[in-house]
């Protein structure tokens, strides 16, 4: 096997598993439980190869050119793992360079992926930036796992591992970094004396997408005159939209005629979330009533080339058609994307039309007017647009924008 390359040691891999899993288990409870082992050390093998390639792709960047924003959202949207399970595997690739005997362990199948990707995450979310502090971080648990304690144990000493550092150089030790890390969005805040709040956290690459795409914009300098700061900017816009969405806010609800007056189709959030008819009809009595026009009326939802920027209503239509990025796999929200151009508003083919236009968030709308050869456009019955990404230019597999029935 040492004389087959990698890409063919995988083909045999992936077909061993998929033939393995169509397997019956065998009847005998002792022998599964010895097979089980068997097989987890082999998963484990499989882990350690897989670390080592998504270190790769994280390095150079590769999920970006194929149209997902981070490597995290192409290992979730494409490999279809969770949030946890995805920040695992990547936060173990970020750190195998930095934990060579891990790394060792790991593919020599004496360590765990449970407990190597323990030790990555200890290490990260200390946040320990010299090397000699990294190794030694690196052997204290390393020593612990071979004394038989379980990750959960092990995680617990290597937050404490950050704690002797900050001790032993005179910093403080903020319990959100220890606690939260970078796994998850979160936020924390402290009122100050002056009835004022202090507030602090972190978002991942996907809700810092939706930022850059609600709060940036508002942030910039209003003109000449403007003597804020970014950092002002940055305030006064997050209170706006705060402040707009409260005296605005609304819950749109998509519901059917048919359901409306009686039927037994769901209706549904603009979000995707399901809503029993009994609920959604309750919903109407109290709320305003819209229908959904997708042709001329009396809406203005055809603005042609006179007017580039979508006007309120067609946002609302465009809303309701779009829970998420029309980027098939993309989980941003519709309320939080861009309205899009299907064809372009530069190339002077694509009218502000209702039927014309998309949801597309702020990272692939950029990615869609600089990478048009990595773009397929299909439309559903429905005419909502869903975009679907293809590989890059340089594999010899690109194409530009195409345009598919439903």
């Amino acid at each position: 096997m040492a004389g087959a390359s990698t890409a063919e040691l995988v083909d045999v891999a992936a077909r061993i598993a998929a033939e393995l899993a169509q397997r019956t288990p065998p009847e005998s409870a002792a022998a599964c439980l010895e097979l089980t082992k068997a097989l987890a050390a082999a998963t484990d093998h499989h882990e350690a190869a897989i670390a080592g390639m998504v270190g790769v792709i994280d390095r150079a960047g590769e999920a970006k050119r194929w149209g997902y924003p981070s490597t995290r959202s192409w290992l979730r949207s494409v490999l279809g793992m969770r949030d946890a399970r995805a920040s695992e595997r990547l936060t173990l690739a970020r750190q195998r360079d930095r934990l060579p005997q891990v790394t060792k362990r790991f593919a020599g199948g004496d360590l765990s992926f449970g407990y190597a990707a323990t030790v990555a995450d200890a290490v990260q979310t200390a946040r320990i930036t010299d090397p000699g502090d990294v190794e030694a971080a690196e052997r204290i648990l390393l020593e612990l796992a071979d004394q038989g304690f379980a990750p959960g144990k092990l995680a617990a000493f290597g937050r404490r591992i950050r704690e002797l550092v900050a001790e032993r150089d005179g910093t403080a030790i903020p319990d959100e970094d220890v606690r939260r890390g970078h796994e998850d969005s979160w936020t924390s805040v402290a009122r100050s004396l002056d009835g004022g709040v202090f507030f602090r956290g972190y978002l991942t690459p996907e809700h810092a997408a939706v930022w850059d795409t609600t709060v940036t914009p508002l942030a910039k300098p209003a003109g000449p005159g403007d003597t804020r700061d970014t950092a002002h900017r940055t305030a006064d816009a997050l209170i706006g939209i705060l402040s707009g969405g409260h005296a605005q806010a609304k819950v749109t609800v998509v519901v059917d005629l048919d359901t409306l007056t009686g039927g037994a189709a769901p209706a549904r959030l603009a979000n995707g979330t399901p809503l029993p008819p009994e609920q959604a009809r309750r919903i109407a009595l109290s709320a305003g009533v819209s229908p959904l026009l997708l042709g001329k009326g009396t809406t203005p939802l055809y603005l042609g080339h006179r007017v580039r920027f979508a006007s309120p209503a067609q946002r609302q239509v465009l809303e309701t058609l779009y829970p998420t990025c029309a980027v098939r796999e993309c989980e941003i929200p519709g309320t939080a994307c861009e309205v899009d151009h299907v064809d372009g508003w530069a190339l002077g083919r694509s009218p502000t039309d209702i039927d014309r236009l998309a949801l597309c968030c702020g990272f692939h709308n950029r990615f869609k007017a600089t990478h048009p050869n990595q773009i397929h456009i299909g439309q559903h019955s429905d005419g909502r647009y869903v975009y679907r990404l293809l590989p890059p230019d340089d594999l010899g597999r690109g194409h530009p924008i195409q345009r598919e029935g439903p």
